[in-house]
C-alpha cells in the first residue's frame, strides 16, 4: 500500500473531492483524519472507510479559525504521532455567473480571502509538525489557468492564482525540511456539479469537449492521483502541479 502507517488530515473531508481523497488515502493504508465545520457531512465518508476496513476519525474544525486549526493539528500529531499529509479542500464561497463589471466587492473578494487564509492556516499548522519529523506532504487542489470565456468565474481564478503563489513559497521554504508541496490541477470534475443544477449538461459537455482525451477527470481519478502525489513514489516531486485535467489545461 502506498500510504501505510501515514496520517492524513483532510479539511473539507465531507465534500465530494475531500471524500474521494479520503477514501483513496485510506485504501492505500493511511489513517484519515476528516475535519470540517459540519460533522454530519463527515460521518458518511468515515463510515465508507470503516466499512472497507480502513481507519478514519472525524473532528469539527473551522478551517478559517486559527485557534481551531492549530489545536486540531496539535491533537492529531500528539495522538497519532505524526502528520504526514495535509490536504485542504474546503469550499471558497465563490460566486459564478456574474460579470466582474457587475459583481459586488464582497462576492469577488470572498473566495480570494477564504482560499489564502485557510491554505495558510492549515499549511502552517501541518508544517510545524512536519518540520520536527523531517518529512511531509502538503497537497493543494485547483491550480491557476486561463479564464473560461463566457463563464464569469468571479474571484475563483484569482483565488487559484494566489494559492499557486503561496504553494511556490511554501515549497521553497519547506523543502530543506523534507516537506513537499504539490498542486493537483483540474479543468473541472463533472461529478461535483449537482444534478439539479441548471445548465449542468451543457457545462459537462463543454468540459469534456475542451479536453484532448474527450473526457473529464472523475472523482476516482482525483483520489488516485492524490494518493500517488502523497506517497514516496512521488518523493522527487515538489513545487509543481500535476495536471489531471485530461489536457483541458495545456502546460
Amino acid at each position: 500500500m502506498l500510504l501505510e502507517r501515514k496520517n492524513a488530515v483532510i479539511y473539507g473531508g465531507g465534500g465530494s473531492i475531500g471524500g474521494a481523497a479520503a477514501r483513496a488515502f485510506a485504501r492505500e493504508g493511511a489513517t484519515v483524519h476528516l475535519a470540517g465545520r459540519t460533522p454530519a457531512s463527515l460521518e458518511p465518508v468515515a463510515d465508507d472507510i470503516h466499512s472497507a476496513g480502513g481507519a478514519a476519525e472525524t473532528a469539527q474544525v473551522d478551517a478559517l479559525d486559527e485557534t481551531a486549526v492549530d489545536e486540531h493539528a496539535d491533537a492529531v500529531a500528539s495522538r497519532a504521532g505524526s502528520i504526514d499529509i495535509s490536504f485542504n479542500l474546503i469550499s471558497h464561497g465563490d460566486v459564478q455567473g456574474t460579470p466582474l463589471a457587475e459583481m459586488a466587492l464582497e462576492d469577488f473578494e470572498r473566495p480570494v480571502r477564504t482560499a489564502v487564509r485557510t491554505m495558510f492556516l492549515t499549511s502552517r499548522a501541518a508544517a510545524r509538525h512536519m518540520i520536527t519529523q523531517g518529512s511531509g506532504v502538503i497537497l493543494v487542489f485547483g491550480g491557476d489557468g486561463d479564464p473560461l470565456p463566457g463563464y464569469y468565474l468571479g474571484g475563483l481564478q484569482v483565488a487559484f492564482s494566489a494559492m499557486e503563489t503561496l504553494r511556490r513559497s511554501l515549497a521553497s521554504e519547506l523543502g530543506q525540511h523534507g516537506i513537499r508541496v504539490v498542486t493537483l490541477r483540474t479543468g473541472g470534475v463533472p461529478e461535483t456539479i449537482p444534478e439539479p443544477f441548471d445548465g449542468r449538461e451543457a457545462i459537462v459537455k463543454d468540459i469534456e469537449e475542451g479536453t484532448m482525451l474527450k473526457r473529464a477527470a472523475t472523482l476516482d481519478d482525483v483520489g488516485n492521483v492524490a494518493a500517488f502525489a502523497a506517497s514516496d513514489h512521488a518523493r522527487s516531486m515538489t513545487a509543481t502541479a500535476l495536471n489531471i485535467s485530461c489536457r483541458a489545461i495545456v502546460d
